[in-house]
C-alpha cells in the first residue's frame, strides 16, 4: 500500500516535508490536511504540502467568540482559502480534482462539538458549491467524511481529554463501528482520496463520501 501512495504522490507532484515520518503517520499527515490531492501541477504554499486540519476541541454556546472563530478558521476558512488559490490554476489548465476532508461529525448533533460539527457541515456545503460552479472548467470537487479512525491525534488527544486509558478508548470506539467492530485507519481515507483524485472518478463531482464502516447508519 505504501508503494501505491508513494507513486500517486510522485505523479501528483506532491513532496512530503523532511524528515519523512513513518508511513502510517505520513499518510495521516497527507490525508488529514483540509485540502488533500489536487490533480495537475498546482503549487501549494510555496511547494510544501502543509497539514492544516485540527479537531479544535469542545465548544458550547457558553464559550467565547474567539474559540468559535478559531475552530471555524482551522476547519473551514483554511479550506476555503486553499481552494480559492488553487482554482484559478485548475481552471487555466482545463481541469483538476479537489478532495476535501470533512467528517461524519457534519451529521451529528447532541454532543459537545458544536463548532466542529458546524464547520464540517460547512465543508460539505463548500464542496458541493465548488463542484457545481467549477464543473464547466473541468474541475471536480468531492469530500470524504471519515468516521472513527485509529490515528495518534484522535486516540492520544481524546484519551487525554477524557482522562481514560488509550486501550479503553480504542475498545470503546471499535465497538461503535458496525463493519468488523474496528475503527478505520489513515490508509482507508488515503485510498478513498486516491480514488476521488484519480481518473477513475472522472465522472464524480459534488459527492460527499463517508468512509466510516457504517457508523453513520447507527447515528442516523
Amino acid at each position: 500500500m505504501a508503494g501505491a501512495i508513494d507513486a500517486r504522490l510522485e505523479e501528483l507532484g506532491i513532496e512530503l516535508p523532511e524528515p519523512a515520518a513513518p508511513v502510517a503517520n505520513y499518510v495521516a499527515y497527507v490525508v488529514t490536511g483540509n485540502l488533500i490531492f489536487v490533480s495537475g501541477q498546482v503549487p501549494i504554499a510555496g511547494g510544501e504540502f502543509k497539514y492544516v486540519g485540527k479537531v479544535g476541541g469542545e465548544l458550547s454556546v457558553e464559550d467565547g467568540q474567539a474559540d468559535w472563530d478559531r475552530i471555524m478558521t482551522v476547519n473551514l476558512k483554511s479550506m476555503f482559502l486553499v481552494c480559492k488559490h488553487v482554482l484559478p490554476v485548475m481552471r487555466a489548465q482545463g481541469g483538476g480534482a479537489i478532495v476535501n476532508i470533512s467528517s461524519t461529525a457534519a451529521l451529528w448533533s447532541g454532543n459537545d462539538y458544536l463548532a466542529y460539527n458546524t464547520a464540517k457541515a460547512g465543508v460539505n456545503a463548500l464542496t458541493r458549491n465548488l463542484a457545481l460552479e467549477n464543473a464547466r472548467y473541468g474541475v471536480r470537487a468531492n469530500a470524504i467524511m471519515p468516521g472513527l479512525m485509529n490515528t495518534p491525534m484522535a486516540i492520544e488527544g481524546i484519551s487525554s481529554e477524557r482522562g481514560i486509558a488509550k486501550a479503553d478508548l480504542i475498545a470503546e470506539r471499535d465497538a461503535a463501528v458496525p463493519l468488523g467492530g474496528k475503527m478505520g485507519s489513515a490508509w482507508d481515507v488515503a485510498h478513498a482520496a486516491l480514488f476521488l483524485a484519480g481518473d477513475e472518478a472522472r465522472f464524480i463531482t459534488g459527492a460527499i463520501r463517508p468512509v466510516e464502516g457504517g457508523l453513520s447508519l447507527r447515528r442516523g
